[in-house]
C-alpha cells in the first residue's frame, strides 16, 4: 500500500484552502444567503474525511467495526435529510423507513447475485456510497414535495373539497416530486464515460484494478444508486404527500 508523504498532505492541505477561499468569495460577491455554509462544508467533510482515513487503516478488514460504521454512517444521514425537511421528530420515522428500504433492497441484490464480494471491505465501499445516495434523494423529494404543494395548495383543496382522499389529492406532487429527486441520479448515469468520470471508477484504477473490472464494478454501483433513489424517493414522497392535508402545508406552518 503506498504511503503519503507529509508533503503531499501539506499540498493537499493547501488546495483544500484555496478552493474553500474561492467558494466563499464568489458566493459572498453574488450576495447568495448562508455564503460560507459550502466553505464549512467542505472543512468540516475534509476532517472527517481524515479522522476515517486514519480509523479505516485498523478497521477495514474487521467486519463487526465496519457494520458498527455502517449504521453511524445511517444515522448520521437520516437526521441530516430530516433535518432538511423541518420537522425532525415528526419525520424521522418517514425518511428512516424509505432510506433504509432503498438500501437494504440494493445492497441485498448487489450481495445476493455475487455481483460484487460480500466481504466488509466492500460491504463499507458500496454501503457508503448507497447510503449517501439515499440521503440525498430523501432530501430532494422531500423538500420538492413541500415546494409543489406550495405552488398548487389551491389545486390540493379543490381535490379534497371534491371528495378525494388525502393520498389522491396530493399524489400528482408526490409523482412530481418523484420525478424531480431521481434527475440528478439519472443525469449521473447517462452521462457516465461520457461527461463524468465517477470517483469509485477512478480509484479503483488507481488503485490497480483493471479498468474491465472496475468498470464492471462501477456499473453495478450506479444501478444500486438508482434503485436506492427510486425506492427512497418514493416512499418519503407518497409517505408525506398525505400528511400536507392536515395541516402540515407551507402555507399552514407559516400562518401558524
Amino acid at each position: 500500500m503506498q504511503s503519503v508523504t507529509g508533503e503531499e498532505i501539506a499540498r493537499t492541505v493547501l488546495a483544500v484552502l484555496v478552493l474553500i477561499a474561492l467558494i466563499t468569495l464568489v458566493l459572498r460577491a453574488a450576495g447568495v444567503p448562508h455564503g460560507w455554509a459550502s466553505a464549512l462544508a467542505v472543512l468540516r467533510g475534509m476532517l472527517q474525511l481524515a479522522a476515517l482515513s486514519v480509523i479505516l487503516t485498523g478497521v477495514i478488514t474487521d467486519a463487526r467495526l465496519v457494520a458498527l460504521g455502517l449504521v453511524v454512517m445511517f444515522v448520521a444521514a437520516v437526521l441530516t435529510s430530516t433535518h432538511r425537511l423541518g420537522d425532525l421528530r415528526a419525520h424521522v420515522p418517514l425518511v428512516l423507513a424509505g432510506m433504509g428500504a432503498g438500501i437494504l433492497a440494493t445492497v441485498v441484490v448487489v450481495f445476493a447475485t455475487g455481483a460484487i464480494e460480500l466481504s466488509a471491505r466492500y460491504a463499507l465501499a458500496i454501503g457508503g456510497i448507497i447510503i449517501g445516495s439515499a440521503m440525498s434523494t430523501a432530501t430532494l423529494a422531500g423538500r420538492r414535495l413541500l415546494q409543489a404543494a406550495d405552488d398548487r395548495w389551491e389545486e390540493i383543496e379543490g381535490w379534497l373539497g371534491l371528495g378525494a382522499t388525502p393520498r389522491q389529492a396530493t399524489a400528482p406532487i408526490a409523482r412530481h416530486a418523484v420525478h424531480e429527486a431521481l434527475i440528478p441520479s439519472t443525469d449521473q448515469t447517462r452521462t457516465t464515460g461520457l461527461v463524468t468520470m465517477p470517483g469509485s471508477f477512478v480509484g479503483a484504477i488507481f488503485g490497480g484494478i483493471s479498468p474491465l473490472e472496475a468498470g464492471r464494478f462501477q456499473i453495478v454501483v450506479l444501478a444500486g444508486i438508482m434503485a436506492t433513489a427510486a425506492i427512497t424517493s418514493t416512499v418519503v414522497a407518497f409517505g408525506l404527500a398525505p400528511r400536507l392535508c392536515r395541516g402540515d402545508s407551507p402555507r399552514h406552518r407559516e400562518a401558524a
